[in-house]
């Protein structure tokens, strides 16, 4: 199981004059699985509210920070799956950007590395990752001291989900999905597998199809209940109309439990579609681009 803080790395590399080391930091932001996804009601700020189970899969990036010279301005440089949208931004660079102007004095300019493999648009919360991972790094690279309250804080100034990963452990969402308390799952006796379709979904397009609902009265015990209970009780809300609106997404659901899945589902807002397989089994779906978790 992922544990609920970040281990970054510290390197040392020469400069370029051979005599001085520079310390760079490195870590691997993991996605997340949602299991069962209530969006309960439309809010009066403009948000959702939903209920879910956050679970920490370690599929990850990579995430590199090297200081640069004081006055430089900092940089991002991307690898791996192309990323949408400006530098500025993506939550990387967000998340330093909130920093440095707290911290003026101790917050440096840095380059970032930041190598994507986790899909986006695939609802696994990669870039919500990579932002609260930024915050870690920084807070302990420069010593801010910041509690995980506090970093918890910052990280929901960059987006509802990113709290979560400060955290990094089984937890169960409220409200936008910053409300948070630790729940007790360990799926390490199970075979995960992550299918990422071509598909990737809009979120503020997911959101606008689905109808809010209430959970079920028994929601937060039913994960407690044997995996192979969870099919039919555990829901989540986007996958009818994402499934009508991508029907490709629903035949890979259905092609999981084909194929031996004790439980299959769509993970946040999509596209990625996750199987839970007894412990050593998986599908076989070619053309797919599939994760493969022990």
């Amino acid at each position: 199981m992922i544990q609920n803080t970040t281990i970054a790395l510290v390197a040392l590399i020469l400069s370029k004059n051979t005599s001085i080391f520079t310390a760079i930091m490195l870590c691997f932001p993991n996605c997340k699985i949602n299991i069962g996804l209530y969006i309960t009601n439309k809010r009066s700020d403009g948000y959702h509210s939903i209920e879910t189970l956050f679970y920490p899969v370690a599929f990850t990036d990579a995430l590199e920070l090297i200081p640069l010279a004081s006055g430089a301005e900092p940089e991002l440089h991307l690898t791996g799956l192309p990323v949408a949208g400006s530098t500025e931004g993506n939550l990387v660079m967000k998340a330093y950007r909130l920093l440095a102007a707290d911290f003026p004095n101790t917050v440096k300019p840095v380059a970032i590395h930041l190598h994507k493999a986790i899909p986006m648009g695939a609802g696994l919360g990669g870039g919500s990752a990579d932002g609260a991972y930024m915050l870690t790094m920084l807070n302990r690279y420069f010593n801010l001291e910041l509690s995980i309250a506090q970093l918890a804080a910052y990280a929901l100034r960059l987006g509802s989900d990113c709290p979560f990963f400060i955290y990094n452990q089984p937890m169960w969402g409220s409200g936008r999905g910053e409300e948070l308390s630790l729940y007790s799952l360990d799926l390490s006796p199970y075979s995960l597998q992550i299918v990422c379709p071509e598909v990737s979904v809009n979120t503020a397009l997911a959101y606008s199809l689905v109808k809010p609902l209430p959970a079920p009265d028994n929601f937060m015990n039913l994960p407690q209940l044997p995996v192979n209970e969870w099919r039919n009780r555990i829901v989540n809300h986007f996958e009818a109309p994402i499934f009508e609106r991508f029907p490709a997404l629903s035949a890979i659901k259905e092609r999981l439990y084909e194929q031996g899945a004790i439980y299959a589902s769509m993970s946040g807002s999509g596209s990625a579609i996750y199987g839970i397989f007894p412990k050593g089994q998986k599908a076989s779906l070619p053309g797919e681009r599939v994760i493969d978790l022990p």
